[in-house]
């Protein structure tokens, strides 16, 4: 994924970078400076302090995100959505266990996909099948900007998402909260139509090259794969969550 990815949804300039690090440092993915000195290290302090992603890089880097704009060396990757707080987000859709186990809710958390476009269709496939929130990984993974927001013909814009820093430590939490907790893994044994979908369920996805993380991996309490009688051994992210959602939606429809 390259960060020119990202040029719709870039802000330049010390004082536009200040100012939304301030402000709305939620809708912040990543921030590049071109030093450590002066006015960029008291930006590089705040944004920090913040929880963001701060980097370092040359000052051809920063004129290649930000084309023929006069950034001062500073420049951030700002998301096309208002990232919800994790926690607020689950007491909205089911504050309750009472409510979670009435509802059965299911929610989507996406494991490092670096691939904006993987990402918008996957949340397209999502608000289709009633997705009630998304859980995005905070580190490693494509930002949900412009590119994603246009993969996904806008309905990332229907879906409550929240950012999450440590993604292994949210599900165990989700696990009390009610919830179980399947990840998508080609090498499992056990076929998607196999999981009881018919309960509140938290559908996890992981990275193209990678899949799950080990630590995501452990924190779920089945992986499923999808069958696939042909000589291709894996389907695009984005295909794959596509038969998830979708099978459990059939199942709540018998």
């Amino acid at each position: 994924m390259s960060d020119l990815d990202h040029q719709e949804a870039v802000l330049a300039g010390r004082n536009a970078v200040r100012e939304i690090v301030d402000t709305d440092p939620s809708r912040v993915e990543r921030v590049y400076l071109q030093n450590d000195t002066g006015t960029l290290k008291q930006i590089a302090g705040m944004a920090r302090a913040a929880g963001l992603q701060v980097q370092f890089v040359p000052q051809k880097r920063l004129n290649a995100l930000a084309p023929g704009i006069n950034h001062q060396g500073a420049v951030a990757l700002v998301s096309a959505v208002t990232y919800a707080d994790a926690d607020a987000l689950f007491s909205t859709v089911a504050p309750t266990l009472d409510d979670v186990k009435e509802r059965m809710p299911i929610l989507l958390a996406l494991d490092g996909l670096e691939d904006p476009f993987n990402v918008g269709a996957i949340l397209r496939s999502a608000a289709a099948a009633g997705v009630a929130g998304v859980l995005v990984s905070s580190k490693g993974a494509a930002p949900i900007g412009a590119t994603a927001l246009k993969a996904s013909a806008g309905t990332a814009l229907q879906l409550p998402i929240a950012r999450v820093d440590k993604m292994a430590t949210m599900l165990e939490a989700a696990k009390e909260r009610g919830y179980w907790i399947v990840g998508a893994e080609g090498t499992s044994q056990t076929a998607h139509t196999a999981w009881d979908w018919v309960r509140a369920t938290i559908l996890v996805v992981g990275s193209e090259k990678n899949g799950l993380s080990m630590s995501v991996s452990k924190a779920c309490d089945g992986l499923v794969s999808i069958p696939m009688p042909g000589a291709v051994e894996s389907l695009n992210a984005s295909v794959a969550a596509g038969v998830l959602l979708f099978e459990a939606v059939r199942q709540r429809m018998v």
